[in-house]
């Protein structure tokens, strides 16, 4: 693997992240805040791209979320799960789309 590559990671409960594992994703289930930061330093650190990570989980880290938002790699998507969604996820792309266009299209 060049140092160019990345590879993608999902992180949530073992239910919502099991087909991502299907379709060949790297799956990391967890419960636990302390572990769920724990996994995405650990990912950051071995050169992940991309990390998807449900909302649920994102909620009980949101200094951690924060953090990846400062930085440039890993990319860290929230994603709803099969449960009722708390629009976090959605939120987070409404910010960004009008930080990079200045206006709420959303």
């Amino acid at each position: 693997m060049s140092e160019n590559d990345y590879r993608i990671a999902v992180v949530g409960n073992r239910d919502a992240i099991l087909p991502f594992k299907m379709l060949g994703f790297d799956a990391f289930s967890t419960t636990k805040a302390k572990e769920a930061a724990a996994i995405l330093n650990d990912l950051a650190e071995k050169k992940y791209g991309v990390i998807y990570i449900t909302e649920d989980i994102a909620e009980l880290i949101p200094d951690t979320i924060r953090y990846f938002d400062s930085v440039i790699t890993p990319a860290v998507i929230l994603i709803p799960t099969h449960k009722e969604g708390n629009g976090l996820g959605m939120a987070r792309i409404r910010e960004n789309v009008e930080k990079a266009i200045g206006a709420d299209i959303l």
